[in-house]
């Protein structure tokens, strides 16, 4: 007996993957930029370079956020109908989840203690 393997499995769309993690990227950069810059008297313990922590760690969190909306996308999007609303909106949450935590990482210790 020959085993046949029906399983098929869609191609990974690259640029739509890299456009969302840059977009996520890009949403992190903008909202942890005008965390950092309302910072108007920071404190003097937290050396010259207190900002390159949040600037560079929320981003990146920004950008496992787009991964997640496209994943999301990818598992559950392509059904249609329901399964496409529910993605949508268990990616918005993920989303909002990735960058909240990015930028409690990011800050503690300089802007939140």
């Amino acid at each position: 007996m020959t085993t046949t393997n029906n399983f098929t499995s869609r191609p990974i769309n690259r640029p739509s993957l890299i456009r969302r993690m840059l977009i996520g990227a890009g949403i992190g950069l903008i909202l942890i930029t005008l965390l950092v810059t309302s910072a108007n008297h920071p404190n003097p313990e937290w050396g010259k370079f207190w900002m390159i922590r949040p600037l560079l760690v929320v981003p990146i969190f920004g950008a496992a956020g787009g991964l997640g909306t496209y994943f999301m996308e990818y598992l559950l999007g392509y059904q249609g109908g329901w399964s496409k609303i529910i993605s949508i909106v268990l990616s918005i949450i993920g989303f909002v989840i990735s960058i909240w935590l990015g930028t409690v990482l990011g800050c503690a210790g300089t802007l939140w203690n």
